[in-house]
């Protein structure tokens, strides 16, 4: 189900906690995972529970709490634009909108070539350069003007 790779990893990140305390890593074996699988599906959500020793519940709420895990296939591209207020009062309302219409999805959908989804998502605490979208959890583009989604989807085409 997952390679000996990943596990190696997971393994690596488990020496990093006492082993009463195995739960500590599952963020990172999750994270792990879905760098490997793309997306995390309920089996491969148990799976990573069962081999840190965990109940599976725990698993699950960690990654249905995180935005930063996909619970279903997305696309190459993960766009996540924050909506909450300082972001909406900086135009973050008009940046989805735009993105929305620019690639002809509602937010939670992928494009039919499989290139982008969008997500709707919490505070990324970088209000200041609002508004604010992150790439595929790692990268973080602020001031998302529409010129500025012009020229980012431009680097990514």
């Amino acid at each position: 189900m997952v390679s000996q790779e990943a596990l190696r990893k997971i393994d690596l990140e488990l020496k990093k906690y006492p082993d009463s305390e195995k739960r500590s890593a599952i963020m990172s074996a999750l994270r792990i995972i879905q760098e490997e699988k793309g997306w995390l599906s309920v089996d491969l959500i148990e799976y990573t529970a069962n081999y840190l020793g965990i109940p599976p519940v725990q698993a699950m709420e960690v990654a249905t709490f995180y935005s930063m895990y996909n619970l279903q296939p997305v696309g190459k591209y993960k766009l996540m634009i924050c909506t909450n207020l300082p972001c909406s009062l900086s135009g973050s309302v008009n940046t989805a909108e735009y993105l929305k219409q620019k690639l002809g999805i509602e937010f939670g959908e992928t494009t039919s070539d499989g290139k982008f989804t969008l997500l709707e998502t919490e505070c990324m605490g970088a209000c200041g350069y609002a508004p604010v979208m992150i790439i595929n959890n790692h990268k973080m583009c602020a001031n998302m003007t529409i010129d500025n989604i012009e020229k980012k989807l431009a680097e990514l085409q």
